[in-house]
């Protein structure tokens, strides 16, 4: 495939140890190598891909490639979508700790298939979700890519942040969990899931699009990236005990048949609770409950 020009986006902390600045040069070689014209930008912060994604549209740029983890993914999935021309198409060459959506896109981890993928793939075109929740006292939006949820698990992702990026995202986020887990107390929720209300106590509510989620847990085994629905999946009144106990499961998949895990599949869930709800999108911290997220079908192309 021959591109007219395109733009890398580079988050050279990526990775454990910040490998991405490592392996760049290289990438970079492969890319050229591939016949791909392009420039390129190192992001610089929270938000910066957004940015430079929104001015690579602007500039005409057809294709805009990630190179980082599933928070670089989700923000110039972002750009992409919030700007105005859709026809834009985008590349993943995954080099983070994390990298929950590429296993659910089929993406190779091996950064120089991926770098192939990018010079010589075809278009695939995805559902993406949209959630609306609070932030700094007013409603947000934000697209996410792979997946999201409130309660237990945002909080596990927040508490991850504070330990150092020196394995993959499954070590960070057990330890986070093991940290997280005392302190925590499940919270009465209101779901509406499609219109059918419920109000019960909860550990979790993730709504997914990919089938991965913290780092390798298959959360989702069913997940399709373009059925236009999103997966929801509940997790009960579960006692610290039980969750050490289950949590192992999830990496198999094996846990949507434990009693206290519910699997629904809609176009648009809403959560709110009379407590505090953190909210978390693609491995990033974003804001809290009331919440809602809708799926947004076939919005965005990603060259695979």
């Amino acid at each position: 495939m021959l591109w007219e020009q395109a733009r890398i986006i580079v988050n050279p902390i990526a990775g454990a140890a910040k490998a991405t600045s490592r392996e760049w040069p290289h990438i970079r070689s492969l890319l050229r190598n591939g016949g791909l014209s392009f420039d390129y930008r190192y992001t610089n912060g929270p938000g910066h891909a957004m940015e430079l994604t929104r001015e690579a549209v602007g500039k005409g740029c057809c294709l805009v490639v990630a190179v980082g983890g599933d928070g670089t993914i989700h923000e110039v999935a972002n750009g992409l979508l919030d700007s105005p021309d859709h026809s834009v198409q985008m590349g993943i060459i995954g080099t983070g700790t994390g990298n929950d959506f590429i296993r659910s896109m089929g993406i190779p981890h091996d950064y120089v298939e991926a770098c192939h993928r990018v010079t010589s793939g075809h278009p695939s075109v995805i559902d993406v979700g949209l959630v609306e929740y609070t932030a700094n006292g007013r409603r947000q939006r934000r697209y996410f890519v792979n997946g999201a949820g409130v309660g237990f698990d945002a909080e596990v992702i927040s508490n991850s942040r504070k330990i150092p990026r020196l394995f993959n995202d499954t070590v960070p986020f057990v330890l986070s969990l093991l940290r997280t887990l005392p302190f925590y107390r499940n919270r009465k929720m209101l779901i509406d899931i499609d219109g059918r209300q419920e109000e019960r106590r909860a550990m979790s509510v993730v709504v997914t699009n990919g089938a991965y989620f913290g780092g390798g847990m298959h959360i989702a085994p069913q997940a399709q990236l373009s059925d236009r629905l999103m997966d929801v999946v509940t997790i009960g009144d579960v006692g610290k005990v039980e969750l050490l106990h289950v949590f192992p499961r999830v990496y198999k998949g094996t846990h949507v048949t434990h009693p206290k895990v519910r699997m629904d599949r809609a176009e648009r869930v809403s959560v709110s609770s009379d407590r505090r709800l953190f909210l978390q999108a693609d491995g990033e911290l974003l804001g809290e409950c009331p919440v809602t997220f809708e799926v947004a079908p076939a919005a965005l192309t990603i060259v695979v």
